[in-house]
């Protein structure tokens, strides 16, 4: 039997094609565009997103199961009757609709978001995207007042598009705001309160699930990006984590049959995979920028080869020689949830190099992560080892230095597509398969350091130096 995994995420559409005799493959990988037409704004061309799709189906080849994971909170609107897109795809960075959520915290409606979608008032989350393409875009409130609007996020479209079912998965669903996590139900007061009409939203179904075929080939599984890692990387029990570097950085551990509040902690719910009518959930800690500042660096010029320039340094720390970089280009995530922070390097002198400043990025993103671990374990005892992957886990400095600030084995395995294998897998399970984990290396970097509290704490003290620095009303 032949699995191909569609992995569509922020910046690539790849697929994975597996097999029950343990091989796994990508068979084609294709760059999509990033549009910025205003600061904070980060667009897709969603048209763009479904030719990959199908280009990369293609490349498959012949396969009996398909499966697809999305990249989450990113949305649109299209038109029920043409499937013509009506607007951009609205990509989980974007930061348009700030000054609205500011404006429902001021009203107090933090509190309902938080018992209903067990998730804080952000931008990050569907819910004021897809109110804010109600109200502004022309097209939109045509098709809403004549009965054809249809609202969700960006798998919804493809699944609609590609097989004619207009449904979602739970996981992506809960990561939407509209969603009751208990019921895993669209919420009529969570509508309410952003203004999305409940009647154009899809159909919520468990992650394996029947969603329709493409030319033929039945899709078994729908889920999240972050959610198919965590399955991907063989987390089922309690406490079993994981951590991926992709343009963000995404920390989840599973907590089984609880549904694990913690708001006051800056973690989220969110359901992990619902299979065979079993819903299991996990807590999610995020950092907005991983990859995207490594990005960034190199676009201007920090970096020239992200492999050979991150790979390894020889001198100490650059946070313990005074030079740290705070990743929040895009604001803070988890545990603070603040949007008006900025990006920063702190300590620089007429000494300080290229190499220190490279080795700064790396230092902040990975302290940045290690403070999601930290916040994570305290509300659910996390393991002595995390596997991550993702390309930050390929410079063995970052993983050393992520081990030595979390405490704990970080464990790299030579084969890291673990989003798209746990696609395949839960696929797999949809036609009743269960498919063997590919034969892996893995490398594990233990921690050389006893205590990294100064280390940490310096690094605090220049987060809060972040905060508040951007005016979300410009």
């Amino acid at each position: 039997m032949r699995v191909a995994a569609i992995d569509q995420g922020t910046t690539s559409t790849r697929v994975l094609v597996t097999d029950t005799n343990g091989k796994a493959e990508i068979a084609c990988a294709i760059a999509h565009q990033q549009f910025h037409p205003h600061p904070g704004w980060v667009e897709h061309d969603p048209e763009e997103l479904l030719r990959n799709i199908r280009g990369c189906l293609k490349a498959a080849g012949a396969v009996d199961a398909i499966g697809i994971d999305n990249q989450g909170e990113s949305c649109l609107a299209w038109d029920a009757k043409t499937g013509a897109a009506l607007s951009p795809v609205i990509v989980w960075q974007d930061n348009r609709t700030a000054d609205v959520v500011a404006r429902l915290k001021d009203k107090g409606a933090a509190s309902l978001t938080l018992s209903r979608a067990g998730l804080p008032l952000d931008a990050y989350f569907s819910a004021s995207k897809l109110a804010w393409i109600v109200n502004t875009l022309p097209k939109a409130k045509e098709a809403l007042a004549e009965g054809r609007l249809r609202l969700g996020t960006t798998d919804a479209f493809f699944l609609d598009r590609l097989t004619g079912h207009f449904a979602t998965d739970v996981t992506t669903a809960s990561r939407t705001s509209l969603m009751n996590l208990e019921t895993g139900r669209w919420d009529q007061d969570l509508c309410n309160l952003f203004g999305v009409p409940l009647t154009c939203l899809p159909e919520i179904r468990s992650t394996v699930a029947d969603f329709g075929r493409i030319d033929g080939v039945p899709v078994r599984a729908s889920v999240v990006d972050q959610q198919a890692a965590l399955f991907g990387h063989g987390c089922r029990k309690p406490g079993d984590a994981k951590i991926t570097f992709g343009t963000g950085a995404f920390a989840l551990a599973v907590t089984g049959d609880e549904i694990a509040h913690a708001p006051e902690k800056g973690l989220l719910p969110t359901v992990a995979w619902s299979v065979e009518g079993k819903t299991t959930y996990a807590v999610d800690g995020g950092v907005y920028d991983a990859g995207s500042a490594v990005e960034w660096a190199k676009r201007i010029g920090l970096i020239a080869d992200i492999e050979k320039d991150l790979e390894w340094f020889d001198a100490e720390p650059a946070i313990d020689r005074g030079v740290v970089f705070v990743p929040a280009l895009s604001g803070l995530a988890c545990p603070h949830w603040d949007r008006t922070a900025a990006s920063l390097f702190l300590g620089m002198s007429a000494a300080t190099t290229r190499a220190d400043l490279q080795q700064a990025l790396l230092e902040g993103i990975a302290l940045s992560a290690a403070d999601v671990v930290t916040t994570m374990h305290a509300h659910v005892p996390i393991g002595d080892s995390i596997a991550i992957d993702g390309g930050l886990a390929r410079s063995r400095y970052f993983a050393q230095f992520l081990a030595d600030m979390i405490g704990r084995n970080v464990i790299v395995a030579d084969f890291d597509e673990r989003t798209a294998f746990g696609t395949a897998k839960l696929a797999a399970l949809g036609a009743g398969i269960e498919l063997p984990d590919p034969q892996s290396l893995s490398q594990i970097f233990r921690p050389r350091v006893s205590d990294s509290s100064a280390t940490r704490k310096r690094f605090h003290e220049a987060v809060s130096r972040s905060k508040g620095w951007r005016d979300l009303s410009d």
